[in-house]
């Protein structure tokens, strides 16, 4: 890896931002809008008590959150503090990267995938078909650089879509979604190289994206390609 949790964070922040974010002693506390885990959970780049423990339970209590916390990669007590606490442990992620050039060099084949800003209704359809909803959407939305969709075809069809932002030369994809029909057939390997192609055009120079470990098929694909990684983080929920 060559990207350090502090510029992951910073990428993630400018390219799917939750509604508002605010400080609190050493808590990052986020509003979500209902965006998932990425946009709604507290975080912190410092060890801490149990006394700030508290009180970022407190803060999210009292803003109607379900108490929930993103746990970087090596942020061992504080896992083991909010264990004692009885949290669960969500969604263990990886995150992966290579040169944009790596994939942009791959010449996809003919009407395979379109740049599309604001997205088409099909895009939000199968995008809905992987339980990525409206509020989402409203994610994308959100994001105030450089940013767009790419609509995947296959066999003539709408087959996938996937969203990437650039952030200071950093391009992260995001949503990466395809239909039932065309999985494991090279439509998403399509629409990252399409992705890449539209970043090389605006500027960025790495390709930067996540995963949860539990989805093996796509770890595969990030590796084949030759994208390296590890873990990054993993959420904290007080059940």
């Amino acid at each position: 890896m060559t990207l350090s949790p502090d510029c992951v964070d910073a990428v993630l922040a400018a390219t799917w931002p939750p509604v508002a974010t605010r400080t609190l002693g050493p808590w990052t506390l986020r509003d979500g809008g209902g965006g998932g885990k990425r946009v709604s959970a507290a975080s912190t780049c410092r060890d801490v008590t149990e006394r700030e423990i508290d009180m970022a339970e407190r803060a999210m209590d009292d803003a109607g959150q379900q108490a929930l916390f993103q746990i970087r990669s090596g942020q061992t007590d504080l896992d083991r503090r909010l264990t004692e606490r009885t949290y669960l442990t969500l969604d263990p992620t990886n995150v992966y990267e290579c040169p944009v050039r790596h994939l942009s060099a791959i010449a996809p084949p003919p009407s395979t995938g379109f740049s599309v800003w604001p997205p088409l209704e099909i895009q939000k359809e199968i995008w809905a078909l992987g339980g990525i909803g409206a509020a989402r959407l409203r994610v994308m939305e959100r994001v105030p650089g450089p940013k767009m969709t790419i609509l995947g075809r296959a066999e003539d069809q709408p087959a996938g879509t996937i969203f990437v932002a650039v952030h200071e030369g950093i391009a992260m994809v995001h949503a990466l979604e395809t239909t039932k029909r065309h999985r494991r057939q090279g439509c998403g390997r399509t629409c990252l190289v399409h992705a890449a192609r539209w970043a090389e055009d605006h500027d960025a120079h790495t390709l930067v994206l996540l995963v949860t470990r539990a989805n093996d098929a796509a770890n595969a694909m990030y590796r084949a390609l030759g994208m390296t990684g590890g873990a990054c983080y993993h959420y904290r929920i007080r059940p």
